[in-house]
């Protein structure tokens, strides 16, 4: 039987101190994360630089392998010269292809552009938002999905409540973590994830931990 932890006195992820107090709290509402915690410790907290940039690279790193997206990554910096919204507006369709951007990633990341530069999105706004909001705003952009959205919160905002629940490395942590006889998908996943409130963003550091000591021992991919 799950139980309700404690609000969180922050709402943002800062440092190790703010993680082992989310860590209490997942004890306090299901204490199968006990078995998680005495495997991972206390995780490093992941963050990346938020903004346009942060949202740009993270949009170049779906569905390729992390070496390609630095690559990519790279020769968008070398061919741009800059990664701002107007630079990407401005952009030619051969210099995006000589980015090593795929069709659908340059129309989104134009979608992005242009929302940005009209003010229909409002980066700076997003740090002031609670997770399902800030979700709410990315995915009305074409071409941005849930983990995208979810994925920039956790990582760029360090929203201590936010949950990717599309991440398949999550998701086979969780498999592991929980006992389940399958992988659970991002529906499930999510669903499970409800009762973690207001602390998913240390749920899922935890899990991210907890699936890169599986993957040394077990050499998932």
């Amino acid at each position: 039987m799950t139980r309700t932890a404690p609000s969180p006195a922050i709402q943002v992820l800062r440092s190790s101190a703010d993680i082992a107090e989310g860590m209490r709290a997942l004890v306090i509402i299901d204490p199968a994360w006990e078995g998680v915690i005495a495997r991972t410790g206390i995780p490093n907290l992941r963050r990346w630089p938020d903004g346009f940039p942060g949202l740009v690279a993270i949009i170049i790193g779906q569905q390729v392998s992390v070496a390609s997206a630095r690559a990519i990554q790279q020769r968008t910096l070398t061919v741009l010269g800059e990664i701002t919204a107007t630079r990407l507006i401005n952009a030619s369709d051969e210099e995006l292809r000589q980015c090593g951007l795929s069709r659908p990633k340059q129309r989104t990341l134009r979608a992005v552009a242009e929302a940005v530069a009209d003010a229909r999105l409002d980066l700076a706004a997003l740090a002031r938002m609670d997770a399902d909001a800030v979700r709410d705003a990315l995915t009305a952009i074409h071409g941005i999905g849930p983990w995208t959205a979810d994925i920039y919160s956790l990582m760029c905002l360090g929203h201590a409540d936010s949950f990717a629940a599309g991440d398949l490395a999550l998701q086979e942590a969780a498999r592991h973590a929980f006992g389940m006889s399958e992988r659970p998908g991002a529906r499930s996943l999510h669903a499970l994830a409800e009762q973690w409130r207001p602390w998913r963003g240390v749920a899922a550091h935890l899990l991210w931990a907890s699936y890169a000591i599986l993957k040394g021992r077990e050499g998932i991919a």
